[in-house]
């Protein structure tokens, strides 16, 4: 089972071919992803006009870059797999045109998917982890834990009520002048640092539920630089805020994970794995610390390769391939979706104390 998959939906634009019936390590056939860092850097973020015009400019080269890796044309695909949401919709309207275009000339079947669910489905391309597995799903749009009972069923067990993880190191790179993109530049300069001198808090730790907050750390670091000495910071207060953080928001983290732990375990007995994904999840210590905490509960960890943990349309491709398997196919109407929850049943908020763990 061949598969074309297609990524637009933020600031990467991405073509993969997979095979789906291939064992683990020769699944993913060929790859071509462009990043736009370049292009946002001198704004200190994505914006999303330059992204969608971005992708507009470069998907066909991408898609052309795959297939010829691959050594196919599209008579040989079995399907196309595309983004079709949540992100930011102009970027995301790109790829699903251009794979609906390419679907109904080759009469290929087209599945639609959930780019959190190519994140939430990542690990069974790279690890073959069995369901149900835990799943903290964190990146610069997104914060959740999930329970990822099988491919399409996903019960949300905490999420957070502000800012997602991967946000917060971006304001707070750009806070301390780190560069862009954030998450990279502030584990770099955390290295240099010291994380204890600065008492910054540990937002939700020791709360009911497993729900997350970000907004007061970041605010905390604000004010912190505010009461530093007039004048630019030295380069070791860089370091040593940018190391204050860091290990602020993994404590932080690390204790919503525990209790969702618990609470899987409680729900889903057996349950075997906590996996990590998304861009956050290639943070060397968030993902130490997630390892010590699965083997305290005897649960193994996973986490997929780095390249697979940013958007890549490998993932996209294999959830594709995951659908089919169960007969699912889009209808070529299908709309592209800014927003689109893995559980459409949970509350926008699962509150502090919602979910007791």
């Amino acid at each position: 089972m061949l598969i074309l998959g297609i990524e637009t939906s933020c600031d990467e634009t991405a073509a993969a071919v997979v095979r789906a019936d291939a064992p683990k390590g020769g699944r993913v056939v060929s790859e071509a992803i462009l990043s736009q860092l370049d292009e946002h850097r001198p704004y200190g973020g994505v914006v999303p006009e330059i992204a969608a015009r971005s992708h507009l400019d470069h998907i066909d080269a991408l898609v052309a870059q795959a297939m010829e890796q691959a050594g196919i044309g599209f008579a040989d695909l079995d399907a196309l797999a595309v983004t079709a949401g949540p992100g930011l919709i102009g970027g995301v309207i790109v790829g699903v045109m251009t794979a609906k275009a390419i679907a109904a000339v080759h009469r290929k079947p087209l599945v639609a998917v959930n780019h959190l669910e190519g994140h939430a489905l990542t690990p069974r391309l790279s690890d073959d982890v069995p369901f149900p597995y835990l799943l903290l799903l964190v990146s610069g749009g997104h914060c959740q834990i999930l329970a990822v009972e099988d491919v399409g069923r996903y019960r949300r067990l905490g999420t957070t009520i502000d800012d997602a993880a991967g946000e917060a190191f971006d304001k707070v790179a750009k806070m301390l002048g780190l560069g862009y993109p954030g998450g990279p530049a502030l584990q770099k300069a955390a290295e240099r640092g010291d994380p204890r001198r600065f008492d910054l808090p540990r937002p939700m730790k020791g709360r009911p539920g497993c729900d997350f907050s970000f907004s007061g750390l970041k605010t905390s670091v604000r004010q912190t630089v505010e009461k530093m000495p007039p004048g630019p910071l030295s380069e070791q207060d860089k370091a040593d805020l940018a190391a204050g953080f860091q290990a602020a928001l993994v404590d932080s983290v690390r204790d919503r994970v525990k209790k969702a732990i618990i609470l899987f375990k409680e729900l889903y007995p057996h349950g075997t794995a906590l996996v990590t994904a998304g861009g956050v999840a290639a943070n060397v210590p968030l993902r130490a610390s997630l390892k010590a905490l699965a083997a305290q509960a005897d649960l193994d960890f996973v986490a997929p390769p780095l390249k697979w943990c940013t958007d890549n349309a490998a993932m996209i491709a294999w959830a594709g391939a995951e659908h089919l398997r169960r007969g699912a196919v889009s209808s070529l109407d299908f709309k592209p979706r800014p927003r689109w929850p893995l559980d459409p049943d949970a509350p926008k908020s699962t509150g502090a104390g919602a979910v007791k763990a």
